[in-house]
């Protein structure tokens, strides 16, 4: 049986090295770190007609700004040279799907372990991203805290809209 990851292997091995940009250093030229959601749907190399080499991509559940994206913002900033934060959450998302409560007693009755961790379920899209966006601007862990915009992409449509 053929897994998923022998199907993207194959296509790699197909491809080869074709993925244009500059792979000489860990420094993305850019200077910007991308936060976004782990949905498929969300393409941050198309939607922003990224190079290789130009900008760090950090993924989550939610594209929500928590502990370990605070870790790893601080890495990408202290580092590797990044002095901008562009926050990309979306439509249609599954956390708004979830409650914190419901999941965690979900997960509870499969495991018997209640999550230490926050699920950060939003219903507003937007308003998740104004707390995300806060809490970079917040956080002392961060040097470069001037330029951090949130935005909404819009997963039918294509368009970004950004949240004040």
């Amino acid at each position: 049986m053929t897994t998923s990851i022998d199907l993207l292997l194959a296509r790699n091995a197909t491809l080869g090295n074709v993925v244009p940009g500059d792979r000489s250093s860990p420094e993305p030229s850019l200077r910007v770190a991308i936060l976004t959601c782990m949905d498929a749907r969300v393409r941050v190399f198309e939607i922003f007609g990224l190079i290789q080499g130009e900008s760090h991509v950090l993924r989550n559940a939610g594209g929500v700004v928590t502990d370990d994206m605070i870790r790893s913002l601080a890495l990408s900033q202290r580092k590797l040279g990044t002095q901008e934060v562009l926050i990309v959450q979306h439509t249609d998302c599954g956390l708004s799907l979830v409650t914190e409560d419901d999941f965690k007693d979900e997960l509870e009755a499969a495991t018997g372990l209640r999550p230490t961790w926050s699920v950060e379920a939003f219903k507003k899209v937007e308003d998740s991203v104004r707390r995300s966006v806060e809490r970079v601007r917040r956080s002392d862990f961060l040097p470069h805290r001037d330029v951090i915009r949130g935005f909404v992409y819009d997963v039918r449509s294509g368009v970004l809209s950004e949240v004040e």
